[in-house]
């Protein structure tokens, strides 16, 4: 790997780590990069989804103080989240990697079409009054399939986990993604834990977007929450359509 190559993929495990704890979707900004590099798509999702451990692990940590007293309910939208992604991670490893290259502009386009649109879904939210269904068998339901996409490909699981349960519970938003970062972390541990085992994993890109994205997770807790939010939409939205572009030409 050239010394470009390592500069461009740290800067962009960076850039996703602090992405990932402010809105989410920081995979848009890495998954593109190591595609653009030559990178094979499993090899990019699997090497990105286990880089990525430190720096969502470390997000989730930085928001610890919003999910504090809310613990238990917190464990159990965890014990979905890691069946979704058991299922997810083993539905990327059993389908053919034509099957998934085929899917993934897809999932790269609707991931850019809910980050898009999240300011709205987070107007929404706030605007209007939300049952308390935290304990609800559908959203459980709900946090298991977003999992199993997670599992499958990472890109946008934090909007969509912020948006199912911003319709069921009547959480601020500032503890929804305090729930979304745990979450996420759940999610990215399980299905990283799998691919490291079975799946094909570059880990050359592995460390650098793991040490890179605890940066960008540390920035994201502390100063990102400061950084105008549409701006990081911004930038996901314009790479993710690049990337979009790129697959279907490549």
């Amino acid at each position: 790997m050239e010394p470009w190559e390592v500069g461009v993929i740290a800067l962009a495990g960076l850039w996703a780590g602090l992405i990932n704890t402010v809105v989410g979707s920081g995979t848009l900004v890495t998954f593109p990069v190591l595609v653009a590099l030559g990178f094979p798509p499993v090899t990019a999702t699997t090497s990105n989804a286990i880089g990525l451990i430190t720096g969502s692990v470390t997000g989730a940590v930085g928001y610890r103080k919003e999910w504090s007293g809310h613990g238990r309910r917190l464990a159990k939208y965890g014990v979905a989240s890691f069946l979704g992604a058991v299922v997810g991670a083993g539905l990327l490893l059993s389908l053919p990697p034509d099957a998934f290259e085929t899917i993934v502009p897809i999932l790269v386009g609707t991931s850019v079409l809910l980050v898009a649109v999240q300011p709205l879904l987070a107007r929404r939210l706030r605007e209007r009054p939300r049952p308390d269904r935290s304990g609800s068998p559908v959203l459980y339901l709900l946090v298991f399939l977003v999992g199993v996409y997670g599992g499958y490909f990472t890109a946008a699981q934090g909007i969509m986990l912020v948006g199912v349960m911003g319709l069921l519970v009547a959480d601020p938003l500032q503890r929804l993604n305090a729930f979304k970062n745990t979450l996420a972390s759940v999610v990215n541990i399980v299905a990283g834990a799998i691919y490291t085992v079975v799946a094909p994993v570059d880990w050359t890109v592995v460390g650098i977007i793991a040490a890179s994205s605890v940066v960008g997770g540390l920035l994201g807790a502390r100063v990102g929450r400061r950084l105008p939010p549409t701006v990081l939409r911004t930038v996901i939205v314009v790479i993710g359509v690049a990337a979009i572009v790129f697959l279907l030409v490549e």
